[in-house]
């Protein structure tokens, strides 16, 4: 099966997903080295279109298409035609004209990936759409578990906060139990959207239960939301879910998407603790979306391995 987008996590069945982590491996080893390309991409182009500010995915994004030796566009809506009123179709038709081979995409509009998808050549990944979806984030976590854990089946996953606004917590909800896993999401119940369960995943509305998880995944509180008094307050938020060194047991482990607000949905002791895989799930965003740009421009090609000798550096004229 060979990817022509990647616009939701739903797209992918297990096999396409070990593919990529296996791909996102063989990557990893030339993050290593100390020339740290590879000609994989050479003479292709990724425009990233960003419609909301996003300094690890975006940045991480830019590394891994110039690890591939692809040329990269980065289109930032601020400061653009865009705020002169310019539509985002009419943004895409324009910047389709310098014909780029990928198009990341991040908006707040549920659904604009796959519009972009219709109205180019392109292959579009969706970096984040609105509170839809963030396929990539979830790959990445599935990287970053399998290195620790190896298989996934059978694990629990809690994913506790705020969930109603998070594209972070759909995709792995979906991904983790392609995997295997059994995924449980907890937070108060202004928090939890009514028909998750719908998902597969169960509900809870406390963390009586949460030393039965194997990975606790904490969720960003969107403080931006919270004036629409979701919750009564950050204190007392954090009293009820805070995950901190005495509700987290030794042997669980701990994962945020990031940014993380500490003193809110995690406390500040327990984000560098040797519990906490959240260095390890920043570091794996370069290698998997690697992984990700190669099996959209290969697929045509599945039978060739990317080439792992470091690109040659050009020569002087």
């Amino acid at each position: 099966m060979s990817m022509s987008h990647l616009l939701s996590i739903e797209d992918l069945d297990r096999a396409a997903i070990e593919r990529i982590v296996s791909q996102a491996e063989r990557f990893a080893e030339v993050a290593d080295r100390e020339i740290k390309k590879v000609p994989a991409l050479r003479g292709r182009m990724v425009l990233n279109l960003f419609y909301e500010s996003s300094t690890r995915t975006r940045s991480s994004f830019e590394l891994a298409a110039k690890r591939l030796s692809a040329d990269v566009v980065n289109f930032a809506a601020g400061g653009s035609s865009v705020e002169k009123g310019e539509s985002l179709k009419d943004t895409v038709l324009t910047l389709s004209a310098h014909r780029p081979d990928v198009i990341v995409i991040r908006t707040p509009w549920v659904g604009s990936a796959e519009l972009v998808s219709r109205w180019c050549n392109a292959a579009v990944v969706n970096a984040g759409d609105g509170k839809h979806e963030h396929p990539t984030q979830a790959l990445l976590d599935v990287y970053t578990l399998r290195r620790r854990l190896g298989a996934l089946d059978g694990m629990q996953v809690w994913i506790v906060g705020d969930v109603a606004h998070s594209r972070v917590a759909r995709s792995n909800i979906i991904a983790l139990q392609r995997m295997g896993a059994k995924v449980t999401v907890a937070g108060p119940p202004t928090l939890i959207p009514r028909d998750i369960e719908a998902m597969g995943c169960e509900v809870r509305y406390t963390l009586q239960e949460m030393h039965r998880a194997d990975v606790v995944y904490a969720l960003r509180m969107q403080l931006e939301r919270m004036t629409d008094s979701l919750v009564p307050s950050r204190r007392e938020y954090a009293a009820w879910y805070q995950i901190n060194s005495r509700r987290l047991r030794p042997r669980q482990l701990l994962m945020h998407p990031g940014p993380v607000n500490r003193g809110v949905e995690l406390a500040g002791e327990i984000v560098e603790s040797p519990r906490s895989l959240i260095a390890a799930q920043v570091e794996a965003g370069v290698v998997v979306r690697m992984a990700v740009l190669y099996e959209l421009l290969s697929g045509a090609r599945p039978a060739e391995k990317p080439s792992l000798r470091p690109a040659p550096e050009p020569q002087p004229a």
